[in-house]
Parts: C-alpha cells; sequence; structure tokens
C-alpha cells in the first residue's frame, strides 16, 4: 500500500515538474557561495560615496552581520565582497571588515592599474590571502575601452594576472564587451568576471544589438573570461516582476553560451533592496536554473567560485566545499 502511494506521489511531482519545470526548485540543502555582495556604512566618519543619502532604502549599515541574516537561511556559507567607493583608502577599511567576519572569503578592491602607486598598493594588499582581484568598468567615470589603450593600464593588468587575482567589470553595454575583448588579447592569462550581464539594457536598434550579440558570443570563446548571473530582478515597463519566467530565457541564453562551467550566482545586495528583498532576489535565481542538472546547479551557485576566484575556506562549512 505505503510502495503504490510512493510510486502515485512520485508521477505526481514528475507530471508536475513537467507541466511547469520552473517549480523543481534549487534543493534546499545546497550550499551557496554569493560571489557578489556590497559592504559599507553611511554611520562611519567620513561617510560613503555611494549610497547617496537620498536613498532611503540603501542609505543604511550594510554589514555582514545584517548580510548573514538574510542569506543564511537559504544556504549561503560564503560571500565575496565587492567594493563599492573609489577611494582608495576605502580597499584597506574592507579588507579590515571581511578579516573579522569568516563568512566573507575575500573581497574585489578597487584601484587603477595605471595609477602610479598601483604595483606598490597591490603588493601591499595582496599580503592578504583576501584580496581576489579588483573592478573596473562603467562606475566612477571610467572607461575600460580607453584605458586598455595605454601602456599603464595593460602593464597593470599583467600584474594583476601574474598574482593569480582576477579583474570584474562593472554594468555592461556594447563598449564595455568590446573592451573586456581588448583585455582578453592584450592580457590573455587574465581571468575576466562580466558581471550584471542578465541586468544588461539590451541595444534597440538592430545593428546595435547585433554587435552586443556579436561581442558577447566573442567573449564567450574566451576560456578566461565568466559571467555572473546578478542583478537578476529588473523594471520592465515600470514594475518589477517576481516571476521566474520573466528572465529565465535570458539566463538560459548566457548559461548555453558561457557553459555550465563559467557561470556564477551573485545577489548583488544591498543594491538588490532597491528592486527586491533578498528572498525574492534568490528564488529568482533558482527558479532561472532549476531546470538545470543537479551538477550544472551546484557549478552556479557555489562550484564554479572556487575556480574563478581561488578562495581559501575560512568556516568548517566552507572547508567542506573544498573536499566534496
Amino acid at each position: 500500500m505505503l510502495r503504490r502511494e510512493l510510486l502515485k506521489s512520485g508521477a505526481a511531482a514528475a507530471a508536475t515538474a513537467m507541466i511547469n519545470p520552473l517549480l523543481r526548485a534549487t534543493p534546499s540543502h545546497m550550499p551557496v557561495i554569493d560571489t557578489h555582495i556590497h559592504l559599507f556604512d553611511p554611520a562611519r566618519p567620513g561617510g560613503v560615496p555611494w549610497p547617496e543619502p537620498s536613498n532611503s532604502a540603501l542609505y543604511k549599515p550594510a554589514l555582514p552581520p545584517r548580510y548573514e541574516k538574510l542569506a543564511q537561511p537559504h544556504g549561503v556559507v560564503g560571500a565575496i565582497a565587492i567594493e563599492c567607493s573609489p577611494w582608495m583608502i576605502d580597499n584597506l577599511w574592507l579588507q579590515d571588515v571581511v578579516e573579522k567576519n569568516p563568512t566573507m572569503l575575500g573581497y574585489i578592491g578597487d584601484l587603477d592599474p595605471a595609477d602610479a602607486s598601483f604595483a606598490a598598493t597591490l603588493d601591499w594588499l595582496h599580503r592578504s590571502p583576501l584580496l581576489l582581484g579588483i573592478r573596473y568598468g562603467n562606475l566612477w567615470n571610467r572607461d575600460l575601452l580607453a584605458s586598455i589603450q595605454t601602456p599603464a593600464f595593460v602593464a597593470g593588468l599583467k600584474l594583476l594576472a601574474q598574482a593569480g587575482l582576477v579583474l570584474e567589470t562593472a554594468n555592461p553595454n556594447t563598449a564595455l564587451l568590446g573592451a573586456a575583448l581588448e583585455v582578453c588579447d592584450r592580457v590573455p592569462n587574465l581571468r575576466i568576471v562580466m558581471d550584471h550581464l542578465p541586468h544588461a539594457d539590451l541595444p534597440a536598434a538592430p545593428s546595435a544589438r547585433a554587435e552586443y550579440d556579436k561581442h558577447l558570443r566573442e567573449l564567450a570563446q574566451h576560456p578566461n573570461v565568466f559571467a555572473k548571473g546578478s542583478e537578476i530582478p529588473k523594471k520592465i515597463e515600470g514594475r518589477v516582476s517576481l516571476d521566474a519566467g520573466t528572465y529565465k530565457a535570458n539566463l538560459d541564453a548566457l548559461c548555453d553560451l558561457f557553459g555550465e562551467d563559467r557561470m556564477l550566482f551573485g545577489s548583488d545586495w544591498p543594491n538588490s533592496d532597491s528592486i527586491a528583498t533578498y528572498d525574492e532576489t534568490f528564488r529568482l535565481a533558482e527558479g532561472c536554473i532549476a531546470t538545470r542538472t543537479l551538477a550544472a546547479q551546484q557549478k552556479y551557485f557555489w562550484k564554479n567560485s572556487i575556480a574563478v576566484y581561488r578562495w581559501k575556506p575560512r568556516t568548517s562549512a566552507q572547508k567542506e566545499l573544498l573536499s566534496s
């Protein structure tokens, strides 16, 4: 009798999954590494350059204890903090915060590779194994395409590659994709992480869209280029959909293009709070990836982060990931 009931329930579940594959959610026990969060404290002396005081959703301390309360119920055992300030001194502040909180696996700093002090600063910061790379892209009035044309910038990126660190881009558009291709050509052994690709505003004009797609395909052919599935939710015609089906085709296209070994999960907390809660953001990521194989889901949610960032475990739960 019990066997018949189990068979019936199993058949019903399978039928439901066939009808609506998005219901096959990521197993709740799966560990997660969140590769994109921001930490800052507007209350500290000197304040912060971002977010603005007028932004009531974001202008409050964003520190590890607050993040952990939101993320740990979803199986998050580690996170990587992305510096969100252009002030050099803030790299030291972020490093200090990360060092004191073992859930934080490391951080991505904010440095200009063309700066005369870049080599010395990189050497100093990299004495800590928590420095995992730097971020440079469409923020703080920077132009990666113009910068990569200068010998000093290229020399700085070569030092980054020699140190085994990562270059993260910011806020993709057609020009940034083209610039990333230039970086690939000039520093082919540098690992590059393209962030926020699901959130990119795609060009409306057919010719411009064709150029964007061409750059994206060419980037995907470089084995050292990775795509971060961060900033999945977005406003569409003035409203935010919390239906994973709204975003799934876009994420599927990126997964198909870059392959399951080069896709990463990132929440973009607390910047994501402008659009959706952490719970909602995480469930969208789950829903978008749920129809992939269990192995692909594991790669997306934690395994690929090891290959990209080469982070060192700081807690027993993180150590278990490296041994599994």
